[in-house]
């Protein structure tokens, strides 16, 4: 991946639908300027490249002009290789060099101070109001997806990509966390911004404890660790049609 502008130095991630890369921005007037390199592939329709992608793409410029302060900044974005059934896609990013589970792992014995919590939790929230303001569902808030910077500045990662993505795509060698992921999106449900504030929720408890609050092995092992803990619904509470059946988890 590496182009006249961008020169790839190492590979720091591999995800559900692609490789992050640490590169080099050339044409930078700042000496050493670092960006992320997030590298997916898109499954192309007969008539190329999904006019769905094309809106989502235009969604994330959209958000960046906004440049708000707790949003990972998406920098350029480039078309690679494309074949008649795929186009690759490398969406240029500001580079951090932490996310908050890394972060968190550093942190003392003792754990972070409250004052430090409430400021990480209002930092996520204000990004977060921010995508929802602009109609965007994150789906997949996770440690991993809010990076920490050296100053202490929180930045949301991973917005909006989630539709550019084809499910057939997908690295299947990889595997999904599903620790922070709601009911509604286990089960395969209709789903909206609330879902969002689960995963933070999720995050918070995190934050205190250091270790994950539901740490599930699958979709119906992880709905079965926060039944044990809230309660399973009634009967009537179960939405018709999702992926899992209530009988998975009669007593």
């Amino acid at each position: 991946w590496t182009s006249h502008r961008y020169h790839t130095l190492t590979e720091i991630g591999v995800g559900a639908y692609g490789v992050v890369f640490k590169a080099q921005d050339r044409h930078s007037e700042e000496e050493n300027k670092f960006v992320a390199m997030k590298c997916i592939r898109v499954e192309n329709t007969e008539q190329g490249m999904p006019l769905s992608t094309v809106r989502e793409i235009a969604l994330l410029r959209q958000l960046e002009s906004c440049e708000h302060p707790n949003v990972v900044r998406l920098l350029d974005i480039c078309a690679g290789n494309h074949s008649k059934r795929e186009t690759q896609l490398m969406l240029v990013f500001e580079y951090v060099d932490q996310d908050l589970d890394m972060f968190l792992k550093n942190t003392p014995i003792t754990g972070l101070e409250p004052a430090r919590i409430k400021d990480i939790m209002r930092q996520m929230l204000m990004g977060l109001d921010f995508l929802h303001s602009m109609r965007v569902v994150h789906r997949d808030m996770k440690p991993q997806n809010i990076l920490v910077t050296k100053s202490g500045q929180v930045k949301i990662a991973d917005f909006g990509l989630a539709r550019i993505y084809s499910v057939d795509m997908a690295l299947t060698e990889v595997v999904v966390t599903l620790w922070y992921r709601s009911p509604e999106v286990l089960l395969q449900d209709s789903y909206a911004t609330p879902v969002d504030l689960w995963s933070i929720g999720c995050i918070f408890a995190e934050l205190y404890n250091k270790r994950p609050l539901f740490r599930g092995t699958g979709d119906v092992n992880q709905l079965k660790k926060i039944f044990d803990f809230i309660g399973r619904p009634s009967e009537a509470e179960w939405p018709p049609d999702v992926a899992v059946p209530m009988d998975s988890f009669r007593p």
